[in-house]
């Protein structure tokens, strides 16, 4: 299952809100919303963040092994 916390951690640490995302880099509040809720992006929306953020992928997502299986 692929979550979201570390995208939350690098943004407080980068001082970048998600208002910030939306209206001074154009992402859209829907895909705010996506990540928000943990549904799916697309990799173009997650090198779009890489660029604004100048990080990694791994700075953004992360793989963890679903409590269900």
């Amino acid at each position: 299952m692929i979550i979201y916390d570390p995208m939350w951690k690098t943004l407080n640490d980068k001082d970048i809100s998600t208002y910030d995302l939306i209206y001074k880099y154009g992402l859209s509040a829907n895909t705010i919303h996506r990540i928000k809720n943990g549904k799916a992006v697309t990799t173009t929306t997650l090198n779009e963040l890489c660029f604004i953020l100048k990080c990694s992928i791994s700075d953004l997502i992360e793989y963890r092994e679903s409590e269900e299986d």
